[in-house]
């Protein structure tokens, strides 16, 4: 029996939402309902017959993972629109490569909520139609407002991070809440000789930073695996 929890996420990802909510809208039912299913830990069959209804869903990709993430008929079929806050569109063309298939994810602000105790959380400041290949359940989509990475990267460039690679890798470029900032990005190298992390800009006129390294994880928010940016 497919868990709760892992087709609720998958409902998420492939509708552009995250609250309850928000999910609720989509689906036409009471929030209530959504406490009953998952009290159950179980997901209705009418959520996945309406799920495939409004965006073409497959109900074995939300249940199991695998497989397309949507079906088409014989004659070719054409997800309809989803509410405006989380709308999922998809070419109806070679459903099965993940690079033609759209997924609505949030896009992230550089202005954080929380802190270091509870955990940094940035602010959602719209969305953004990805390619299902790109849209993994720990990307984490940030609109990089400065210039600090140039030439790398634009004022203005959609940076996908992924949040499950928080292990440092010197020279690869992060996610990193940073006090007054935010969420921005930095290029970080290892200082093992002082026990430290030092953040660095690619643009020039920046100054270095620097965080102990046994205590960083909570400001890591992950890795850059992406960049979507005009030329």
């Amino acid at each position: 029996m497919a868990n709760f929890e892992e087709v609720f996420e998958r409902i998420k990802l492939a509708t552009g939402t995250r609250t309850q909510v928000e999910i609720a809208e989509v689906l036409d039912i009471r929030q209530s309902s959504i406490s009953d299913a998952k009290r159950r830990d179980s997901i209705p069959s009418d959520w996945y017959m309406k799920l495939f209804e409004k965006f073409g869903l497959s109900p074995d990709w939300l249940k199991k993972g695998s497989g397309p993430m949507y079906l088409r008929t014989d004659e070719g079929y054409q997800p309809t629109d989803g509410p405006q806050a989380a709308r999922v569109m998809a070419e109806k063309v070679q459903y099965a490569d993940p690079n033609t298939k759209g997924v609505v994810v949030n896009v992230h602000g550089g202005r954080c909520e929380g802190d270091e105790a509870a955990g940094f959380r940035p602010q959602v400041v719209g969305k953004l139609n990805v390619p299902q290949s790109l849209a993994s359940e720990s990307l984490l989509v940030l609109r990089f407002d400065a210039t600090s990475m140039e030439p790398l990267f634009k004022r203005g460039a959609f940076v996908g991070i992924d949040t499950a690679q928080k292990a440092i890798v010197s020279g690869e470029v992060y996610g990193v809440f940073v006090p007054y900032e935010g969420l921005t990005l930095k290029r970080i190298f290892m200082d093992a000789e002082n026990n430290r992390l030092t953040l660095c800009s690619d643009a020039g006129g920046h100054p270095e930073m620097h965080l102990p390294a046994d205590n960083f994880q909570g400001r890591i928010a992950g890795r850059v695996v992406w960049v979507m940016q005009t030329v």
